[in-house]
């Protein structure tokens, strides 16, 4: 009984955050053209890392996925906790490291990470949350996604991510609708 009265005020929170989505993606589209000047300065750049944490980890290989699929550029997606681990090593100066850190429970080890590529001569290019005061002024650029709770983080910080890597794309001169080599359709044997 208690573990139930526990859950319905978590579970009337999140459906009370998800019928906020639609106009928090309705702001993210809003920032598509600061999305597109940023993509134009990365454009020639030759390979990227993506860093997340915790719930953001999927969104950072969603994004190197989606760089890839499109622009047929070299990027890779890495779980932030483990940037020490072989990812550090490829941080250079210019190299554009993507962090997604949002408002959530792994925040500081996500400015943490902004830190170490700093020291390197990383660009950091970082997904945050709208205000964020401490990430803005670490990073190189920012990209505002609106708050919203830590489970659903994840649906608007890949929304830019998409709009990045298309950007990226077009200003390739790329056709986005026909990437190379994609199957259309997945078969099972």
């Amino acid at each position: 009984m208690i573990a139930l009265a526990l859950a319905e005020p978590i579970r009337s929170d999140i459906v009370r955050e998800l019928n906020k989505i639609p106009e928090k993606i309705e702001e993210i589209l809003r920032t598509n053209d600061s999305i597109c000047e940023l993509a134009n300065s990365l454009a020639d750049d030759k390979g990227f890392i993506y860093l997340g944490r915790g719930l953001n980890y999927p969104v950072a290989l969603e994004g190197a996925l989606k760089l890839k699929e499109i622009t047929y550029t070299h990027a890779e997606g890495y779980p932030a906790a483990e940037m020490k681990h072989g990812p550090i090593a490829l941080v250079e100066e210019g190299v554009p490291v993507i962090v997604i850190a949002t408002d959530s429970s792994v925040y500081d080890k996500a400015i943490s990470n902004i830190q170490e590529i700093k020291a390197r001569r990383g660009r950091v290019i970082a997904v945050v949350t709208r205000g964020d005061t401490q990430v803005v002024n670490l990073a190189d650029s920012v990209i505002e996604v609106p708050p919203t709770i830590e489970y659903l983080n994840p649906l608007l910080s890949v929304i830019p991510l998409q709009l990045l890597a298309y950007h990226i794309a077009v200003n390739k001169g790329l056709d986005v609708d026909q990437p190379r080599n994609l199957a259309k359709s997945v078969t099972v044997e």
